[in-house]
Order: structure tokens, then C-alpha cells, then sequence
């Protein structure tokens, strides 16, 4: 019997298109590549050693527990220690409701299923995350992007499009060390953002997963602690302040909307692992947070002045802005040269950098923009790998 060639996909998923980002991560598994086109954090920052212990003391302690089901909302100690961290950050009003998640890319896409309908109008930072992008799209959202400024995204930009026929059901933002600019909001367009929202009523959609890995400049108020009406929903990851691999994150936000989440929840995996809820809720508990947070800063802060100080020295075409911090940096490369051409010639010469196409919420856009990750390789790797992009150049 032969067997089947073709299938028919859903019209949500037909359309869409493998990450460019994982795809190129496909050709750093040879070891001869050095690899520029990350997204990993820092794994000199794991934690290794007081999660082996934690690990080992609740297999040891409450083992059933740990492999047992639990409830979709989350476990409850850890709620309760997240409400009370967040608290401390200004964030979690009475209306407010807090649920654990598989990540907080669930959350994007658990907003979209309770919020959008085939054709309703997502606003975007332009460019933006791609996964967040592919999970708007695959419920058919339409995405308008809004054009990015070194402090944040353009605010009168936003405005013509809220006043525009495109009813925006919520609008996402990383203002933080965005991925992949790296940009930061300034307060004022974070004020300036809350007060659109409430004038427009639209929601917002406040992904923070790269907040504590600022390296310079003074720390800012969330966009949630300033939400005085229930219209900012806040996601929230350990990826970044423990481990990626742990797949536990949190959405704070309106209650009735938190709630309709938590029934989408239910349809997907149930409930965030039980185990590595409480792992986290341990690690919490045990450790002393800021001091980690430091220690992180300072791996951070290093491999970032690695790579501009190699940016400088080897490729003096490319313009950049020096991120406070994150994990990328966002350089265009000079007019006259194909972006997408240039990327597949430093792969050939086993260099692997992300085209900026691939942050576009228009599929059919143009940039001269690629993306640089300097959390995931050897410091010697990226001064290597940045001078052979500039012999290229």
C-alpha cells in the first residue's frame, strides 16, 4: 500500500511558517558553527547547584505531590509567594487574579483564544517576538505593527492606528531589553502607552520576560503597576531567572479574563507540571532572589561588552544601539547590501545570525536589520564569530 503524500491542513495552520529562528538553530547543531542566532540565556547564570539540591530534597520530602495532578489555576503556595512578590513590585490590584502557566508564550496564546475572533486587529511592536507573532496568526488575527524608536515604540504611530477603522482587540509589548531590538521603553511613553489604552479602550498585553537582566541604567515601573482600570495584563517567566527548560511562567491580570484563560488552559495541558511548580516555589523560598539577580547582571553586563567591544573594533559599518540590557543587539547593516543574502553567506562561512524578516509582523516586509545574541556563546566564539562577519562586510 503506498503511502500518503499530501495532507490537508486547518486553514489556521496552512499559512504559517517555521520560526526562522529554530530553523537556523538546525544548522548550529555542527559543532564547527558558532552561533550568533540564539535566544538561550546565559547558562553560566543556571542555578544548578540549589535547584540539584531542591530537586533532590522534594523527591525525598513529598514525592507525590511532585508527580501528582494538581489544579489548572496552579499551586498554591506558589501563587501566593508570586502575588506577594509582584506586590512588592507595585503590581496586583483586588480585581487582579494570578494563574501559573507552561511558559509564558501560553499566555499569549491563551489571550488570544479567549479575546480574538478570524480577522481581529492584534497592535505590535514592528518589529517584534516571533513566537508571540506565529501564535496571533494562527488564530487568523490581522497584525498591525506599530514602528519601534531606540525609547520604545512610536507613540503618535499608535495613536493614528487606534484611530483608524482596525479595531485593536489589545496591543503586545516587551518593553524591556525588547527581543529583538533591544530597545527599552522610557517611562514617559509607558505613561503615555497607559493613557492611550484607557483613552482608545484597548487592552494590553505586557511581556516582561527579560526584566532582570538589566546591566546599566536605572530600573522602571512596569506598565501593570500602573493600571488603575483592569486593562494591562502582565506576563511573567522564570526562563530567564532560572532556567528555560523548567517551562513555568505566570499571567497577572483582570480576573474575569484570567479566568476564561484558565478554562482555555484546561483544553491544552491541564495544569503547569506539578513538579517543577514546586521546584520553583522552593527556589523562591531558599534563595535570596536580588542576590542572584547581581550575579546574573554581572554575567550579563560582561558578555554584552564583549560583543560590542567586538562590534566596534571588527564591524564599523554596522550601526547598533547599546542595549541596558537582555540578551540581543539589533544591527542594521549597510544600505547596498541584501540582508537575507548576507545571512546565508555568514552561514556558509559557519557564522549563524537571525534575518530581521523574521520579526516582522508584515510577512512580506523588508529590513536591514539582523539579530545578534550574546548570552549563548563562548566569549571567544562571539569575538571569532564578529570578526569574521566583518571580513564579510
Amino acid at each position: 500500500m503506498a503511502v500518503k503524500e499530501s495532507y490537508e491542513f486547518s486553514n489556521k495552520i496552512a499559512g504559517l511558517k517555521p520560526s526562522a529562528v529554530r530553523e537556523i538553530l538546525k544548522s548550529t547543531s555542527d559543532p564547527e558553527v558558532i552561533s550568533l542566532a540564539a535566544g538561550n540565556p546565559a547558562p553560566d547564570a543556571f542555578p544548578v547547584e540549589s535547584i540539584s539540591k531542591i530537586a533532590s530534597d522534594i523527591f525525598r520530602e513529598d514525592p507525590i505531590s511532585a508527580l501528582q495532578y494538581g489544579i489548572t489555576e496552579g499551586y498554591a503556595p506558589l501563587i501566593a509567594e508570586l502575588k506577594s512578590y509582584l506586590k512588592n513590585k507595585g503590581m496586583g490590584e483586588d480585581y487582579d487574579a494570578l494563574i501559573v502557566t507552561s511558559g509564558a508564550t501560553q499566555i499569549m496564546e491563551l489571550l488570544t483564544k479567549v479575546l480574538c475572533n478570524e480577522g481581529d486587529c492584534i497592535a505590535c511592536e514592528d518589529p517584534s517576538f516571533i513566537g508571540s507573532l506565529n501564535c496571533f496568526r494562527s488564530y487568523g488575527a490581522k497584525l498591525c505593527g506599530v514602528p519601534m524608536k531606540p525609547d520604545g515604540l512610536d507613540i503618535d504611530a499608535l495613536e493614528e492606528l487606534l484611530k483608524s477603522d482596525c479595531k485593536v482587540k489589545f496591543l503586545y509589548t516587551i518593553p524591556n531589553f525588547q527581543n529583538p531590538t533591544g530597545y527599552t521603553m522610557s517611562l514617559e511613553k509607558r505613561k503615555a502607552l497607559y493613557e492611550l489604552a484607557s483613552k482608545y479602550d484597548i487592552l494590553i498585553l505586557e511581556d516582561n520576560p527579560y526584566g532582570d537582566l538589566r546591566v546599566a541604567g536605572e530600573d522602571l515601573p512596569t506598565i501593570k503597576s500602573m493600571d488603575t482600570e483592569g486593562r494591562v495584563i502582565y506576563a511573567g517567566t522564570f526562563s530567564k531567572l532560572i532556567a528555560p527548560g523548567i517551562r513555568v511562567g505566570y499571567v497577572l491580570g483582570p480576573a474575569a479574563l484570567v479566568s476564561k484563560m484558565t478554562v482555555g488552559k484546561q483544553t491544552e495541558d491541564v495544569h503547569t507540571a506539578m513538579f517543577n511548580q514546586m521546584l520553583v516555589y522552593r527556589w523562591m523560598k531558599e534563595n535570596d532572589i536580588n542576590e542572584h539577580i547581581k550575579r546574573m547582571q554581572a554575567i550579563y553586563r560582561k558578555k554584552l561588552n564583549v560583543m560590542c567591544d567586538a562590534l566596534d573594533k571588527f564591524c564599523p559599518k554596522l550601526e547598533y544601539v547599546r542595549p541596558e540590557g537582555g540578551m540581543f543587539v539589533w544591527c542594521k547593516l549597510p544600505d547596498g547590501v541584501d540582508m537575507l543574502d548576507f545571512c546565508r553567506t555568514a552561514a556558509a562561512h559557519k557564522v549563524a545570525v537571525v534575518p530581521g524578516t523574521a520579526f516582522l509582523p508584515d510577512e512580506n516586509g523588508t529590513t536591514q536589520y539582523i539579530r545578534l545574541n550574546f548570552s549563548t556563546p563562548t566569549d571567544e566564539d562571539m569575538v571569532k564569530g564578529i570578526k569574521i562577519l566583518g571580513e564579510l562586510l
